[in-house]
C-alpha cells in the first residue's frame, strides 16, 4: 500500500447525507470540505453475509466517489444484524416495531464499514460492536415508535437518541454504532495523507 506523506492542502469529501457522521467528525476537528453522497442501490444480494455487505457497500460509495486532484473521499455505511439478517433502515413503523420486536432483550451486531478514496487508492476497514437491549415493553416500542427517531436508522434505533435507554451494555466502538468509529477513521484518513488536527 502508498504510503502518504500529510498534505495539508487535502480537502475531504463526505460521500454521505448523514447529519451523523458530519457531527461525529467535528468532534475530532473534521469539517467536510463538501458534501457528495454517491447514488448507488444498497439491495442486500441473495444470502450475503452482514459484514461482507457492509463492506461492499462502502467500497461501491467509494467507486461512485470520483475524488478530484486535491480531494480525498470518505464514505460509510453502518448495518444491523441479528444473527445472518440484515436490518437496514426500516420503511414503515411497523418495520421499525417488528425490528425492535425481534433485538427486544437480545444481543446484536452492528458493524459499520468505511471507506477512503485518493485517486484510485481505495481502503475500507470495518468495525463490529455487540449490542445488548433490554427487553422491550409495547408501551416503550409505542413512545419510541411515536417519537419517529426510528427513521433513516438501520435496525429501527439510534443508540445516541431516545433509543439509548434501551442499550444497558455495549463491547465495541460507540461511536460506530452512531455511524462513523471515529478512531479507525481517524487512522485511515492519516494514513491517506489527510491530517486530522486533534
Amino acid at each position: 500500500m502508498n504510503a502518504y506523506a500529510p498534505d495539508p492542502a487535502l480537502r475531504l469529501v463526505l460521500a454521505s447525507g448523514s447529519p451523523r457522521r458530519r457531527e461525529l467528525l467535528a468532534q475530532i476537528g473534521v469539517v467536510p470540505a463538501e458534501i457528495r453522497p454517491p447514488d448507488i442501490d444498497e439491495t442486500p444480494g441473495s444470502r450475503e453475509l452482514p459484514r461482507d455487505y457492509v463492506k461492499r457497500i462502502a467500497r461501491e460509495k467509494a467507486e461512485a466517489s470520483v475524488p478530484g486532484q486535491d480531494e480525498i473521499v470518505l464514505c460509510a455505511d453502518t448495518t444491523v444484524s441479528m444473527g445472518r439478517r440484515i436490518l437496514g433502515k426500516p420503511e414503515t413503523e411497523e418495520e421499525a416495531r417488528a425490528f425492535l420486536d425481534g433485538l427486544s432483550g437480545r444481543r446484536h451486531r452492528v458493524i459499520t464499514a468505511i471507506s477512503a478514496r485518493r485517486g484510485d487508492d481505495i481502503r475500507v476497514r470495518d468495525v463490529l460492536t455487540i449490542v445488548q437491549m433490554k427487553r422491550l415493553d409495547p408501551a416503550e416500542i409505542d413512545g419510541y415508535l411515536a417519537s419517529g427517531d426510528w427513521r433513516g436508522k438501520a435496525g429501527g434505533y439510534g443508540i445516541q437518541g431516545p433509543a439509548g435507554a434501551f442499550i444497558p451494555w455495549i463491547n465495541g466502538s460507540f461511536t460506530s454504532v452512531v455511524g462513523l468509529p471515529l478512531a479507525e477513521t481517524a487512522g485511515l484518513l492519516t494514513a491517506m495523507g489527510y491530517e486530522v488536527r486533534r
